[in-house]
């Protein structure tokens, strides 16, 4: 009898470290990606779309708005607040409405959507698991 009272802990332990270690991961991959569009903003490099002056006007839009839901959802997925993942979500669709419904505008680049779009399965699968745990458990 005692060794299935650990059991359970074990397994609910190891659901919520994978948890935390894919928030953090994905935290800090997103926070880069704000940088990223920082960056592209204020125009460190050269190029026609590396600066804000210089963009036409649906990159005008798209790139402040990434500029600031990329850190902000890097954050709330490193502090691990329930808003990261929400945030997380809005910027994909947000990404995923740019490079799927508007290709001719800002490219069809799906390897930025197909990355957030794992990791949002990967949360949700973790997310899952940890219900039924608490279900099987009460």
């Amino acid at each position: 009898m005692t060794i299935e009272p650990f059991k359970q802990d074990r397994e609910k332990t190891l659901n919520r470290a994978l948890t935390v270690w894919l928030c953090r991961i994905a935290g800090l991959a997103l926070f880069g990606m704000g940088l990223f569009y920082w960056a592209r903003l204020i125009g460190v490099f050269d190029g026609p779309l590396w600066r804000f002056d210089l963009m036409p006007v649906w990159w005008r839009f798209a790139a402040p708005t990434l500029a600031v839901l990329y850190p902000v959802a890097g954050i709330g997925l490193w502090m691990l607040a329930s808003w990261g993942s929400v945030i997380w979500v809005l910027l994909t669709l947000v990404e995923g409405t740019m490079h799927f419904a508007f290709p001719q505008l800002f490219g069809a680049d799906i390897l930025p959507v197909s990355l957030n779009l794992t990791g949002l399965a990967l949360l949700a699968m973790l997310r899952i698991v940890a219900y039924f745990e608490s279900r099987r458990q009460s």
